[in-house]
Protein backbone atom coordinates (compact mmCIF):
# COMPACT_ATOMS: atom_id res chain seq x y z
CA UNK A 1 0.00 0.00 0.00
CA UNK A 2 2.82 2.39 0.89
CA UNK A 3 4.58 1.83 -2.57
CA UNK A 4 1.23 2.51 -4.25
CA UNK A 5 0.39 5.80 -2.09
CA UNK A 6 4.41 7.01 -2.78
CA UNK A 7 3.47 6.49 -6.94
CA UNK A 8 -0.32 8.18 -6.32
CA UNK A 9 1.82 11.27 -4.50
CA UNK A 10 4.39 11.37 -6.79
CA UNK A 11 2.51 11.52 -9.97
CA UNK A 12 0.02 13.84 -8.64
CA UNK A 13 2.57 16.44 -7.08
CA UNK A 14 4.05 16.03 -10.52
CA UNK A 15 1.76 16.29 -12.98
CA UNK A 16 0.88 19.84 -11.71
CA UNK A 17 1.72 22.26 -14.97
CA UNK A 18 3.44 24.95 -13.80
CA UNK A 19 5.06 26.25 -17.08
CA UNK A 20 1.32 25.99 -18.47
CA UNK A 21 -0.69 27.66 -15.42
CA UNK A 22 2.14 30.30 -15.08
CA UNK A 23 2.28 31.59 -18.89
CA UNK A 24 -1.77 31.70 -19.00
CA UNK A 25 -1.68 33.31 -16.04
CA UNK A 26 0.62 36.09 -17.39
CA UNK A 27 -1.15 36.39 -20.51
CA UNK A 28 1.09 34.80 -22.50
CA UNK A 29 -1.29 32.30 -23.94
CA UNK A 30 -1.06 28.46 -24.34
CA UNK A 31 3.07 27.58 -24.23
CA UNK A 32 2.49 24.28 -26.01
CA UNK A 33 1.56 26.53 -29.23
CA UNK A 34 4.96 27.80 -29.64
CA UNK A 35 8.44 26.42 -29.92
CA UNK A 36 8.96 22.60 -28.79
CA UNK A 37 5.50 22.40 -27.22
CA UNK A 38 6.46 21.69 -24.11
CA UNK A 39 5.11 23.00 -20.85
CA UNK A 40 9.13 23.11 -19.32
CA UNK A 41 10.91 26.26 -18.71
CA UNK A 42 13.24 26.03 -21.81
CA UNK A 43 9.64 26.64 -23.58
CA UNK A 44 8.69 29.24 -21.42
CA UNK A 45 11.89 31.00 -21.96
CA UNK A 46 10.97 31.79 -25.76
CA UNK A 47 8.12 33.63 -24.54
CA UNK A 48 11.10 36.02 -24.05
CA UNK A 49 9.92 36.39 -20.06
CA UNK A 50 12.79 35.28 -18.09
CA UNK A 51 10.89 35.79 -14.84
CA UNK A 52 8.04 33.20 -15.96
CA UNK A 53 11.01 30.48 -17.12
CA UNK A 54 12.90 31.24 -13.75
CA UNK A 55 9.49 31.13 -11.81
CA UNK A 56 8.62 27.68 -13.67
CA UNK A 57 12.25 26.00 -13.40
CA UNK A 58 12.16 26.55 -9.23
CA UNK A 59 8.68 25.31 -9.09
CA UNK A 60 8.99 22.00 -11.59
CA UNK A 61 11.70 21.42 -8.94
CA UNK A 62 9.88 22.18 -5.80
CA UNK A 63 7.20 19.46 -6.83
CA UNK A 64 9.64 16.64 -6.94
CA UNK A 65 11.77 17.75 -3.90
CA UNK A 66 8.29 17.74 -1.97
CA UNK A 67 7.25 14.52 -3.46
CA UNK A 68 10.30 12.57 -2.11
CA UNK A 69 10.23 14.72 1.06
CA UNK A 70 6.52 13.70 1.42
CA UNK A 71 7.50 10.06 0.98
CA UNK A 72 10.53 10.35 3.30
CA UNK A 73 8.21 11.57 6.06
CA UNK A 74 5.09 9.86 5.77
CA UNK A 75 6.44 6.46 3.25
CA UNK A 76 9.68 5.79 4.42
CA UNK A 77 11.39 3.37 1.67
CA UNK A 78 8.97 4.19 -0.88
CA UNK A 79 10.80 7.68 -1.24
CA UNK A 80 12.40 6.16 -4.92
CA UNK A 81 9.17 5.12 -6.59
CA UNK A 82 7.39 8.69 -5.83
CA UNK A 83 10.71 9.99 -7.10
CA UNK A 84 9.90 8.24 -10.56
CA UNK A 85 6.14 8.83 -10.14
CA UNK A 86 6.97 13.15 -10.27
CA UNK A 87 8.56 12.71 -13.20
CA UNK A 88 6.72 10.77 -14.90
CA UNK A 89 3.80 12.90 -13.72
CA UNK A 90 5.44 15.51 -15.40
CA UNK A 91 6.38 14.50 -18.42
CA UNK A 92 2.97 12.58 -19.35
CA UNK A 93 0.47 14.35 -17.14
CA UNK A 94 -3.49 13.14 -17.40
CA UNK A 95 -4.97 16.43 -17.74
CA UNK A 96 -2.38 17.44 -20.95
CA UNK A 97 -3.59 14.21 -22.34
CA UNK A 98 -0.24 12.54 -21.25
CA UNK A 99 2.03 15.64 -22.95
CA UNK A 100 4.04 17.39 -20.91
CA UNK A 101 7.30 18.61 -20.15
CA UNK A 102 10.97 17.41 -20.38
CA UNK A 103 11.52 16.31 -16.96
CA UNK A 104 14.70 17.80 -16.27
CA UNK A 105 13.88 20.37 -13.71
CA UNK A 106 11.64 17.93 -11.34
CA UNK A 107 14.18 15.36 -11.81
CA UNK A 108 16.77 18.27 -10.66
CA UNK A 109 14.93 18.35 -7.58
CA UNK A 110 14.62 14.66 -6.70
CA UNK A 111 18.01 14.56 -7.19
CA UNK A 112 18.67 17.27 -4.59
CA UNK A 113 16.30 15.35 -1.84
CA UNK A 114 18.22 12.01 -2.61
CA UNK A 115 21.73 12.49 -3.30
CA UNK A 116 22.90 16.30 -2.85
CA UNK A 117 26.57 15.47 -3.64
CA UNK A 118 25.17 14.28 -6.76
CA UNK A 119 22.88 16.99 -7.87
CA UNK A 120 25.49 19.70 -7.16
CA UNK A 121 28.25 17.51 -9.63
CA UNK A 122 25.36 17.62 -12.05
CA UNK A 123 24.56 21.34 -11.52
CA UNK A 124 28.14 21.73 -12.37
CA UNK A 125 27.92 19.56 -15.34
CA UNK A 126 24.58 21.87 -16.42
CA UNK A 127 26.56 24.97 -15.79
CA UNK A 128 29.59 24.01 -17.91
CA UNK A 129 27.59 22.17 -20.99
CA UNK A 130 25.21 25.37 -21.46
CA UNK A 131 28.01 28.15 -21.03
CA UNK A 132 30.17 26.02 -23.68
CA UNK A 133 27.71 25.00 -26.15
CA UNK A 134 24.19 27.22 -25.38
CA UNK A 135 22.17 23.77 -25.98
CA UNK A 136 19.97 23.49 -23.08
CA UNK A 137 18.92 19.85 -24.16
CA UNK A 138 22.73 19.00 -24.22
CA UNK A 139 22.90 19.78 -20.95
CA UNK A 140 19.83 18.26 -19.60
CA UNK A 141 20.58 15.33 -20.59
CA UNK A 142 24.29 15.21 -19.81
CA UNK A 143 23.42 15.73 -16.30
CA UNK A 144 20.56 13.71 -16.02
CA UNK A 145 22.95 10.70 -16.93
CA UNK A 146 25.49 11.79 -14.60
CA UNK A 147 23.09 11.73 -11.89
CA UNK A 148 23.45 8.10 -10.95
CA UNK A 149 27.48 7.21 -11.79
CA UNK A 150 27.59 10.23 -9.56
CA UNK A 151 25.14 9.14 -6.97
CA UNK A 152 27.49 5.75 -6.70
CA UNK A 153 30.26 6.86 -6.59
CA UNK A 154 29.39 9.14 -3.56
CA UNK A 155 28.27 5.74 -1.79
CA UNK A 156 24.44 6.02 -1.69
CA UNK A 157 23.41 3.08 -3.93
CA UNK A 158 20.09 3.18 -2.35
CA UNK A 159 18.54 5.59 -4.38
CA UNK A 160 20.62 4.29 -8.36
CA UNK A 161 17.96 2.50 -8.99
CA UNK A 162 15.52 5.44 -8.77
CA UNK A 163 18.14 7.77 -10.57
CA UNK A 164 18.42 5.56 -13.45
CA UNK A 165 14.42 5.35 -13.91
CA UNK A 166 14.28 9.44 -13.90
CA UNK A 167 17.17 9.60 -16.27
CA UNK A 168 15.52 7.07 -18.46
CA UNK A 169 12.45 8.79 -18.79
CA UNK A 170 14.14 12.21 -19.58
CA UNK A 171 15.98 10.88 -22.38
CA UNK A 172 13.25 9.42 -23.33
CA UNK A 173 11.31 12.78 -23.60
CA UNK A 174 13.97 14.53 -25.46
CA UNK A 175 13.96 11.63 -28.38
CA UNK A 176 12.81 14.72 -30.96
CA UNK A 177 16.17 16.80 -29.65
CA UNK A 178 18.15 14.07 -30.19
CA UNK A 179 17.08 14.41 -34.00
CA UNK A 180 17.58 17.55 -34.31
CA UNK A 181 20.68 17.69 -32.21
CA UNK A 182 21.66 15.21 -35.17
CA UNK A 183 20.05 16.70 -37.70
CA UNK A 184 22.04 20.14 -36.72
CA UNK A 185 18.91 21.84 -36.14
CA UNK A 186 18.74 22.19 -32.65
CA UNK A 187 17.58 25.46 -31.05
CA UNK A 188 20.39 27.32 -28.80
CA UNK A 189 19.47 28.98 -25.37
CA UNK A 190 18.07 32.09 -25.58
CA UNK A 191 16.74 31.41 -29.49
CA UNK A 192 12.59 32.47 -30.12
CA UNK A 193 12.13 28.96 -32.58
CA UNK A 194 8.40 29.55 -33.55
Amino acid sequence: MDWLLALLLGYALGSIPFGLLLTRAAGKGDIRQIGSGSIGATNVLRTGHKGLAAATVLLDASKGAVAVLLAVRFLPGAEGLAAVAAVAGHCFPVWLKFHGGKGFATAAGICLVLAWPAFLVCAAIWAFMVASLRISSVASMTSVAAAPVAAWLFGLPGVVAALVAVAAIVLVRHRANIGRLIAGTEPRVGSSRK
